[in-house]
């Protein structure tokens, strides 16, 4: 095989918490990207995808380990190396055609090859006669055709693009998928390779050559796919599908080493510090309501939540992790199962349902216990939630402490185990006992 265009050898990525423990982000990250490919990363929020697409750009350091571009060790941003971002972001004051000229007056490209180069890049990218428009004029799907024909017009080797599709409604995203797709097998561009992080199993297997899997907390590569379906591909094709069905269950199922150190769990076990799912009760109670139904009968695929919810992953997963870690349900190679449990909260009228989930949540998330915990221990009953935020940040970052705790707090609210009063910041029991 030739050599790669993009080697990962041995990545490791930490966060410094202040003056507390380093978060570990990525760990051991090896792979390598041929020329020819376009290559999906694919994982549940907070794996360190983009983390991984930053650094492979130059645009983050790796705390361990090497990037190398044809051969060559990744120390900063690269020539030959261009980036498309989630959030489109282009000068609001510039117009299309100076936005898209940004890249190469960086790189020192004269004012008149500038403009020659920018406007071919625009028409080839489907903006013709947008040259002179503002980002507000541009609808968003247009104001991402934006970035593509900037990352393009620098003539790149190699294309990164982080969610670029995530932002925009389903008719304009499939109308960019198709045409990136095109431009890319007509060879329009002279890009000789692709990769990009996704949440949507289905792009993956749209676009991609190989579908990299990642695991989380920390990010590992879980697994390396081929695609082999040819294109176009069609997600009604049952090819397309078992491909879909064998992700899903590869995502929900543990590696055999972790079911062997877990004592094969029937469910989640979590301690004080887990970087809890953030998932609503309106979610919860409406997936349990559709499991419990006679049409499903307590068991759905994946797949089939994903598509009747109009979910990606990274809303599909937190919600089936909550369910099983609060014991409503069972999540297992691809499948979701109600318990006995789950079904009495389904079926429950308003106020039980209350109750069980309170029991639920005192019982299995030891965060909401030790809130209550500290709260009857407490003489008036009450805590600054600060307190509890300290604690979480010796376990979580900030952000992930700050979100965790938020969340925790909403669940606890319904359930009537504690109150909480915005302004003052203050958890409370109303009616201690």
């Amino acid at each position: 095989m030739s050599e790669p265009i993009i080697e990962i050898a041995h990545v490791q990525k930490s966060f410094r918490k202040g003056d507390r423990q380093e978060l570990l982000v990525l760990n051991d990250i090896n792979l390598k990207v041929y020329e020819g490919e376009i290559v999906a990363i694919l994982g549940k929020s907070g794996s360190g995808k983009s983390t991984l697409l930053r650094i492979i750009a130059g645009l983050t350091d790796a705390t361990g380990g090497d990037v190398y571009y044809r051969s060559k060790p990744v120390i900063g941003p690269q020539r030959g190396i261009s980036m498309v971002f989630q959030t489109f972001a282009l000068l609001p004051w510039l117009t299309v055609l100076q936005n898209v000229e940004l890249g190469l007056e960086a790189i020192g490209v004269a004012r008149d090859e500038r403009r020659e180069r920018a406007l071919k890049a625009i028409d080839t990218i489907g903006l013709d006669g947008f040259e002179s428009a503002l980002p507000k004029e541009l609808s968003g799907g247009m104001r991402q055709r934006v970035g593509f024909a900037r990352a393009l017009v620098v003539n790149p080797d190699v294309l990164l693009m982080d969610e670029p599709f995530s932002a925009l409604d389903v008719l304009t995203a499939d109308n960019l998928k198709s045409d990136l797709l095109d431009l890319w097998q007509s060879k329009q561009t002279g890009l000789n390779g692709i990769i990009f992080v996704t949440h949507s199993i289905e792009e993956a297997i749209a676009i991609a050559d190989r579908i990299i899997v990642f695991n989380s907390n920390p990010g590992t590569i879980r697994a390396d796919m081929k695609v082999t379906l040819p294109f176009p591909r069609s997600d009604l094709d049952p090819r397309f599908r078992n491909q879909v069905d064998r992700i899903y269950t590869l995502m929900t199922t543990l590696p055999q080493e972790e079911r062997m150190k877990e004592g094969i769990a029937e469910h989640a076990v979590i301690d004080l510090g887990y970087r809890l799912p953030e998932a609503g009760i309106a979610e919860i109670t409406g997936l349990l309501e559709i499991l419990n139904s006679p049409e499903h009968e307590g068991k759905m695929d994946l797949p089939d939540v994903a598509e009747n919810l109009m979910l990606d992953i990274d809303d599909l997963f937190p919600l089936t992790e909550l369910l099983d870690i609060l014991h409503f349900a069972k999540v297992s190679k691809g499948d979701i199962t109600i318990t006995e449990e789950g079904k009495a909260f389904a079926e429950a009228d308003i106020q039980e349902k209350k109750r069980i989930f309170s029991i639920h949540l005192k019982k299995y998330v030891p965060l909401a216990r030790y809130i209550y915990d500290q709260l009857i221990r407490h003489p008036r009953h009450r805590a600054l939630e600060e307190n509890f935020l300290s604690l979480l940040e010796d376990y979580l970052s900030e952000s992930e402490a700050e979100r965790v705790l938020s969340t925790v707090i909403e669940w606890g609210r319904y359930a009537e185990l504690f109150a909480y009063d915005y302004n003052s910041g203050v958890l409370s029991l109303e009616n201690p006992h």
